[in-house]
Order: structure tokens, then sequence, then C-alpha cells
């Protein structure tokens, strides 16, 4: 058996999609910007370790490490690099043009996962990631159009990929707990 803490990065995926959706939608133009710093900071740590982890020793089968290891590293290096931008007042463009490029390559994963017919719901994890990767693609125009109306598509977007990564997420944590209650590490076999 294999270690898998997908769950975990879901999870946290999860957390962090509803804060930017929250960001995206009333903070972008708020007066106090600091009152994001930790969840992106929170959120940013645990992604960039466990996908940093996942990309170079890929503990679990095949091209799940590519998939989620990868894009994990990216979603959490932005989100740090985020929290960071915010706490020293840094213009957010320089993130969003690399958001467009990580973005690109959450859509790409994402057609190709369900093109393959790989995870155990494929068009879901494909919506996942397509959606995942449109926020990203779509982040310089979401942070400097100063329409209403586009940024609540945006955080809606946002909320609905946060809501098929944390039926996914959750769901994942309820198969792994019955998968996993045997499993014993290698030393204490």
């Amino acid at each position: 058996m294999f270690i898998d803490y997908i769950t975990l990065m879901l999870i946290n995926m999860v957390a962090g999609l509803f804060l930017l959706a929250d960001y995206v939608y009333r903070g972008i133009d708020s007066d106090n910007q600091k009152r994001w710093i930790p969840g992106f900071g929170v959120t940013g740590a645990i992604a960039f370790t466990t996908g940093l982890h996942m990309s170079f020793t890929w503990p679990i089968r095949g091209s799940f490490n590519i998939a989620f290891g990868e894009t994990t590293l990216l979603f959490g290096i932005l989100f740090i690099a985020a929290a960071i931008a915010l706490s020293l007042g840094w213009d957010l463009l320089m993130l969003a043009i690399y958001a467009f490029f990580a973005g690109l390559v959450a859509i790409i994963i994402g057609i190709r996962i369900i093109n393959l017919g790989i995870t155990q719901q494929p068009l879901m994890s494909g919506i996942g990631f397509i959606l995942t990767g449109l926020s990203g693609v779509c982040a310089a125009p979401t942070l400097y159009w100063k329409n209403r109306t586009w940024r609540l598509i945006g955080a809606v977007v946002l909320i609905v990929a946060a809501l098929i990564w944390a039926l996914t997420g959750y769901l994942a944590y309820w198969n792994h707990l019955e998968g996993f209650q045997k499993w014993v590490p290698t030393p204490m076999r």
C-alpha cells in the first residue's frame, strides 16, 4: 500500500479557494488587505510543503504525482507570495501573471484527466482542475477590472471549484479511513 495525503491537499485547497473567493468578491478593494494574510499564508505553507514533497518523492502511483503534486506546489507558492505581497503592500500583478501560467497547467491537466479517465471520478476531477485553472488564467482581469459582476462570477467559479474539491476530499477521507485502517509502516512489519 502507498502513502496518500491527497486528501490533505484537497481540503487545504478547498479552504484556500474559499478564502480567495472572499478576497475576489470583497477584498480586492478593501482598505484592510492584511486580514487575508494568515489564511493565504497557512494555505500556501501546507500546499507548498505537500506539493514539493509529492513532486520530488512520488509517494503514490503514476501520474497522480504530477497532477496533484505539481499543481499543489504552484498553488502553494502563489498563496505564500500573495500573503507576503499583501503584508508588504506590493502590487499583485506579477503574481497574477504567474497565476495565468499555473492556471493553464491546471486546465490542461483537467482536460487530460477527463480524456484518460483517470481518478475515480474523472469528469468531476477534470472540471475541478479546469475551474481552478480558470481562476488563475483570469486573475489579472479580476484584479484590475473594477467590474463587480466580473468579480462575482470569479467568486462563484472559485466556490464551485472549492465545492467539487470538498466533495472529492471529504469522500476520500471517509474511504481512506477504512482502506488504510490495517496499514502498517515498513519498519513495523
